[in-house]
Order: structure tokens, then sequence, then C-alpha cells
């Protein structure tokens, strides 16, 4: 981890991106881990990551703190909660090939399907979905976030389409994604993925992951960011290509 120059550059981009997601653009926390293995071992890179994204996490709650979801919580937490423990079980199970190759597909079919939907395609669901639907989301959120920290995708075809207020939308993400990351720590520990080497890499982007999640907090409050995320969505497209054929390899 964190090497070479290239390993310290893609890096400090994935922590640029991810406190910009966590800030409120949340179509750009799928791009983080992609960038971040190009350079970096995918199991390393996880475990770096998330103490970064738990104290990304309290900078974007304690900003939309006063805006959130309690109906959208209640039923996507139970799933993300299991779907974690099955990312635990998965991640006991295969091989480091096998993580990057799921990141690839993860990151490839989030920027289709976030591309067909700027042209005008429908892949959500409908706003009146039965509380199991956000239970079963919730687990696959819960399951890509245990192994790529990509669990943005699925929870987000469940609650977009209830088309909630921006803050709201903001601060129910942030408190959602805080609890599954919380809840991930236990499982990193049992699989020994907290080792010195990686805490202390996290130490050290952690000022930079600061900093980018409340230039995230300013920026998404004053900027229009629809050409910015078709640019994103086409970058995890290629950006999921080339990881897919790192896995495959």
């Amino acid at each position: 981890m964190l090497d070479t120059p290239m390993a310290i550059v893609c890096a400090v981009l994935a922590v640029v991106v991810s406190g910009m997601a966590k800030g409120g653009f949340a179509g750009l926390g799928g791009l983080a881990m992609p960038i971040m293995v190009l350079a970096n071992a995918p199991v390393e890179s996880a475990a770096v990551m998330l103490p970064i994204l738990i104290v990304q996490d309290a900078v974007s709650v304690w900003s939309f703190r006063r805006h959130w979801s309690g109906a959208v919580l209640k039923v996507m937490m139970p799933g993300m909660t299991l779907g974690v423990a099955l990312g635990w079980l998965f991640s006991r199970s295969v091989s480091e090939k096998a993580v990057l190759l799921a990141v690839g597909v993860v990151s490839l079919l989030f920027g289709v399907q976030r591309m067909w939907n700027e042209r005008g395609g429908r892949t959500a669901l409908p706003s009146n979905s039965p509380g199991w639907v956000g239970v079963l989301f919730g687990t696959f959120s819960g399951f890509v976030s245990h192994i790529a920290h990509a669990g943005a995708p699925p929870f987000q075809m469940y609650v977009l389409p209830k088309r909630l207020e921006r803050d709201v939308l903001v601060g129910t993400t942030a408190i959602a994604f805080a609890y599954m990351n919380w809840i991930k720590v236990p499982a990193y520990m049992a699989l020994g993925q907290f080792t010195r080497a990686n805490l202390v890499h996290s130490a050290v982007l952690m000022p930079l992951a600061l900093l980018s999640t409340w230039a995230g907090v300013w920026v998404v409050r004053r900027v229009d960011a629809a050409r910015f995320y078709r640019i994103i969505y086409a970058m995890m497209i290629v950006v999921g290509l080339k990881l897919m054929w790192d896995g495959i390899g």
C-alpha cells in the first residue's frame, strides 16, 4: 500500500472523491474504491478506507443532522445489517482477484445505470415499493459495501424514486452509511484487516479526508452537478472495465 508514486496518487484521488461524496455528491462514492485499487491491493485498500469513511460520515451527519427520513432508515438498516454479514462470509471464502472483479462489476453496472438514467431511461423502482423491497435493496447495499465500499447504487435505486427533498436525501444517506460503516468494523477486525500499516495509512490520509468532505458540503449547496455527474459516470464505466480485466486475468 502507498509504496509507489502512482499508488499515492490513486489513494489521494480516492479520498478526495469519497469526501465529495460524503459531502453530498452521493453518486461519486462508487468511484473511490475503483480508483484506489488501480494501484493498491483491494483488500488492504478497503481496510485503509474504512476509518476514513467513518470520519467523513461524522462530518456529513453533523452537516445534515436536521434533515433525514426515518421511514427510509427503518426499512434499509435491517437489510444493510444482513448484507454486511453476508459480505463478511463472502470475503472469507474468495480470492483477492475475485474481490477486484466484484469492485469492477459494481463500478461498471452503476456507471451504465446512471448514464442510462441521464438519457431518459428508467431503472429505478416505483416510489410506492413495499418495505420488503427496501430490506432487499438494503441487503444488497450492505453486501457490496462490505466488499467494495460501493453500497450507494442499490441504496439509491430504492430511495431516489421517493423524490426526497435534497437535504433530506443527503442527510438520510449520511446516517444510513454511517451506520453501515460502523457495523463493518467488527467484520474487518475478524478478518484481520486492521493491521498497523493500514491504520497508519488511514491516519496519514485523514486530514485530506476531512478537508474534502467539508468541501463537498460547501459545493453541493452551491453548484448544479448534472454535467459533472455525467463525466464521473463515464469514468466509472472505464475504470470498472479495467478492474474487471485485472480480476479475470
